[in-house]
């Protein structure tokens, strides 16, 4: 092995112009590859946390995901009904706080209980329909990050005026309503209130933004006309990833159906799958092409070296040793153009990230990379194989040169 080494570094070393070449070819595949692979996943993990932190975790509706069965299919097998209207129920999760304490015992997160109704919000000649959240200020931040995204004012603030409520800040922009402003709120059940805004809150998610309003928990039973209405359990999870598991338990332990955050947003996180084979498509072609130069630096060294080539056949060398020896060239250029691009990656992404970008529709004002060894670890491993496949051809035709052709000049 010490042999196979000691001729492949020569021959690299010989050819010092064309190896930096090489080198520098992969190096520039490696380092861009790492580049976007950084910045793809960075934008993915970013509109992720933004989607996780914007809604909770899990939320167990009122309702059955299927229809409930009717007498006759209950008592026999063999029959279908169809036509029949289901029997009406009341709205409502049935014994709310006995449900939530059954999930407090085993759920590893917090839980908060809310009314939802979809109203229509009335200021100055404008009627926007909204969905109206009631909540328990004092449970809310165990399940969203609500009391942080608040604008000129707290959640406490609910508290201090009758029939209080707080709008996305997009909502308010929509109606021109300012805090202190006295707005209508009407619901299809018929109720219709007058409201008193005490503030502002702003998640990132502009349908968020644009379409949600909080009041107090008694104020949304008022407008759904029913009093002790909780027709949503909402739910945070100190693992997010766990949340479908977790939601499929609840509804088998409940019978009520419960949302996980990745069904609720199936389609997003099915568009992220084809962005990342996108992805990977474009990094393994940037690799594909610098292989190409490893490529043509070996086939290179073994048409310049074919009379050594010979003269070591002719010493006794087999064909897989001489083979090893070209395809342990290629490694080595693979391998050097690999550490020159994690060092061009990193330092390309610090380029990138110190990059302000002032977009009045963002609210950061970087771009968002995610720094990750995996990064570094696949675009290496990919560098090596195409270095060395590119490395196996001409590795081959050597070593099938017939020395007696060589030295006597038939080639």
């Amino acid at each position: 092995m010490k042999l196979i080494l000691t001729i492949a570094w020569t021959h690299v070393r010989s050819r010092a112009r064309h190896t930096g070449f090489a080198m520098a070819g992969v190096a520039t595949g490696v380092g861009f590859s790492i580049m976007m692979a950084a910045l793809m996943q960075g934008s993915q993990d970013d509109f992720t946390q933004r989607l996780v932190n914007a809604m909770p975790h899990i939320t167990v509706y009122d309702e059955r995901r299927l229809p409930p069965r009717q007498p006759a299919e209950q008592s026999f097998d063999a029959i279908e009904i169809h036509g029949l209207t289901p029997e009406a129920r009341r709205p409502g999760i049935k014994n709310p706080l006995a449900t939530m304490a059954a999930l407090e015992a085993w759920v590893p997160g917090g839980i908060a209980p809310s009314v939802r109704v979809q109203g229509i919000i009335r200021y100055a000649g404008r009627d926007v329909g909204t969905a109206i959240v009631g909540i328990d200020p004092r449970r809310e931040a165990a399940v969203s990050d609500l009391p942080k995204q608040m604008r000129g004012a707290t959640l406490a603030a609910l508290y201090r005026a009758t029939n209080a409520i707080i709008l996305g800040d997009k909502l308010a922009e929509k109606i021109g309503a300012r805090i202190g402003a006295n707005i209508t709120v009407q619901t299809s059940q018929g109720a219709r209130i007058g409201a008193h805004v005490v503030g502002f809150f702003h998640s990132g998610v502009r349908q968020v933004d644009e379409g949600t309003a909080y009041v107090l928990t008694r104020t949304g039973q008022i407008l759904a006309r029913q009093t002790g209405l909780i027709n949503e359990l909402r739910l945070r999870l100190t693992d997010h990833l766990s949340a479908r598991a977790i939601a499929e338990r609840i509804e088998s332990d409940t019978g009520y159906k419960s949302v996980a955050w990745q069904e609720a947003n199936e389609e997003l996180l099915s568009a992220f799958v084809i962005r990342n084979i996108i992805m990977y498509t474009v990094v393994g072609a940037i690799l594909l092409v610098a292989s190409f130069g490893t490529y043509n630096i070996v086939s290179t060294i073994t048409h310049e070296k074919a009379r050594d080539i010979a003269i070591m056949k002719s010493l006794g060398l087999p064909e897989a040793t001489v083979r090893a020896i070209f395809v342990v060239e290629a490694m080595m250029i693979g391998l050097g153009g690999a550490l020159v691009g994690f060092a061009l990656g990193y330092l390309l992404c610090l380029g990138l990230g110190a990059v302000e970008i002032k977009n009045p529709f963002l609210d950061a004002n970087r771009l968002p990379l995610a720094y990750s060894a995996w990064h570094y670890v696949l675009a290496g491993m990919v560098a090596l194989i195409s270095s060395v496949a590119a490395g196996y051809m001409p590795a081959r035709r050597a070593a099938r040169v017939y020395p007696v052709d060589i030295i006597r000049g038939a080639t």
